[in-house]
């Protein structure tokens, strides 16, 4: 601190690193204002954005283990297991056994399910335009393709 009692930037080898202009800072500053504008968006109180991810995985790819909607949905097994709880607590989802190997538990969309997403969807729209924000057609395109292929080392 100097004698006015501010504190004094140290100089030094990391003098010129600002965590506001770093990716990480900026990608979870945009994921928390796309998680506000989703819950001011949504027509169920109770539904998160990774409920709804969870629910689209099983609509677009069927019937599917747990450990295929880790893959899925990106969600670490522990948090999974507390989607899947709350999701069939609330009779979104069902499990089965697989016909195949009876220790592997299958979920799948139920119809009170489909139907949430069927009145969710339209919404989701809205709630990506919203997270767009005034980006123009080529820079939306461009920051997909850019995320996309920030993701590629993780799936090889």
């Amino acid at each position: 601190m100097d004698k006015a009692g501010k504190s004094q930037r140290v100089q030094g080898s990391g003098s010129d690193y600002k965590f506001s202009d770093q990716v990480g800072f900026l990608l979870r500053r945009v994921y928390q204002r796309h998680l506000a504008i989703f819950q001011a968006q949504t027509s169920h109180a109770q539904l998160t954005s990774v409920q709804f991810s969870t629910l689209c995985a099983l609509r677009d790819d069927g019937p599917q283990s747990q450990g295929d909607l880790v893959k899925a949905t990106g969600v670490d097994q522990a948090t999974i297991r507390g989607i899947i709880e709350r999701l069939k607590a609330r009779g979104l989802i069902a499990l089965s056994k697989d016909s195949q190997d009876g220790r592997k538990v299958i979920l799948s969309l139920t119809a009170d399910g489909a139907e949430l997403l069927d009145d969710m969807i339209p919404r989701a729209r809205k709630i990506t335009e919203l997270t767009f924000g005034t980006l123009n057609p080529a820079e939306r395109a461009a920051l997909l393709f850019t995320l996309r292929r920030m993701l590629e080392d993780e799936q090889n």
